[in-house]
């Protein structure tokens, strides 16, 4: 990063292709203003119209801002620009069709990979998200065995799998995945990886009760290898198990640090500030920190903040506008993907509709919770609390 802060101060001394070039990277990398990084990326489009990386990183970061027809159609020209070596725009084409529920299209495309012996672990990533949208096991499963041969990809592989268990529930299962995959990250070096890991454990276990377990695993993902984001996660699983004033010094440290950087000031760091007032009996005030987060249909934030808003709602035993946001969440699977709130969102629909006195929704909304956490462990906190709501609705 350094090297890119001396380049971004020595920048006029190159030419402008270099210039762009270098502007693009502090924004992206050193700031992280990805607004200020489109603008630059869309100039050396202009200046260069067969800029075929300034494409491929536009398309980046359109995904993480939930822009996914604009990814789509960069991609698109990247691909025209270079349609011999292209595993990664495979990998970008299947997962924009994929957020964007083209679901038919992202297979296809695929598919075309494949028989072009385009492989790589961003591709088999993306088809395990799409065939787990589809309820495909076997296609999962392909990915999962594709993965296993490869030593690079042990631990993700695992993380797959340790989400995926999470999404229904099996909750050991999906710890001691994740302390494997945790493991053979820092094994193989990427301890930063492994952090990571640690921290989206705790995510995991803060929302379904285990807050000393939570607290655990983000204290863990805060070792001086964790990065930007790995860091604000944490915050947020502080928030999520009750330790606001931990999550309360990340987030003011992180505003600090990086006060340009788009993830954080739109995403991360509104989530983290709408979970503690919460924590403090003020979802007027959640709600209106929420407002903050730009981006909520993104790749990054997958509807965490819709997730986090119909929580609010509720505590104002606004049952309605609690059911809207918990709904948009069921609704788009395709982006929530096997994020465990999308399980969750069942249940919170549950309450929402319990709240208006909609007992017929609320029991269906309930029942599929239930039958998504069929094989959950049965001591989980929100499963005991679920099955008791779910009886006197009887």
């Amino acid at each position: 990063m350094d090297c890119i802060r001396k380049a971004y101060e020595l920048r006029d001394r190159v030419s402008e292709r270099e210039r762009l070039f270098i502007e693009s990277a502090f924004h992206r990398i050193v700031t992280g203003d990805l607004l200020k990084d489109i603008q630059v990326e869309e100039l050396r489009v202009q200046a260069n119209p067969r800029e075929y990386i300034a494409l491929v990183n536009l398309s980046l970061v359109y995904m993480n801002l939930g822009q996914y027809d604009k990814a789509l159609e960069t991609s698109r020209q990247a691909y025209k620009l270079n349609p011999g070596t292209t595993w990664m725009v495979y990998s970008r084409l299947v997962s924009f069709n994929l957020f964007l529920n083209r679901l038919d299209e992202a297979r296809t495309i695929a598919k075309e990979a494949e028989a072009k012996n385009l492989d790589s672990p961003a591709i088999h990533y993306w088809v395990y998200q799409l065939a787990f949208v589809q309820n495909d096991n076997t296609l999962m499963s392909q990915q999962v065995t594709w993965a296993e041969a490869n030593q690079e990809m042990a631990d993700a592989q695992l993380d797959w799998q340790a989400a995926t268990l999470a999404f229904t529930g099996q909750l050991q299962k999906a710890r001691d995945l994740s302390l494997r995959a945790e493991e053979s990250a820092v094994r193989r070096g990427s301890i930063g990886r492994g952090r990571y890991i640690d921290v989206f454990s705790g995510y995991r276990e803060a929302l379904i009760g285990n807050r000393y377990k939570a607290q655990s695993f983000a204290a863990k993902g805060m070792g001086p290898e964790s990065g930007r984001r790995a860091q604000a996660q944490a915050a947020l699983v502080f928030a999520l198990a009750g330790d606001s004033t931990r999550a309360e010094g990340i987030s003011q440290d992180l505003t600090q640090q990086f006060p340009e950087d788009t993830l954080l000031q739109s995403i991360y760091l509104p989530e983290v500030r709408a979970q503690i007032a919460l924590n403090r009996k003020d979802p007027s005030k959640a709600i209106e920190l929420l407002r903050a987060a730009a981006y909520e249909m993104g790749s990054v934030a997958c509807l965490f903040p819709a997730y986090l808003r119909g929580q609010a709602y509720l505590r104002e035993n606004n049952g309605n506008d609690a059911s809207v946001e918990f709904q948009k969440i069921v609704n788009h699977r395709e982006i929530v993907q096997n994020d465990i709130i999308g399980a969750l969102a069942h249940l919170e629909l549950g309450r929402a509709y319990a709240m208006q006195g909609n007992p017929t929704k609320a029991k269906a909304a309930y029942q599929e919770f239930l039958t998504l956490w069929k094989d959950a462990d049965p001591d989980i906190p929100i499963l005991k609390q679920a099955k008791a709501e779910y009886a006197k609705l009887q």
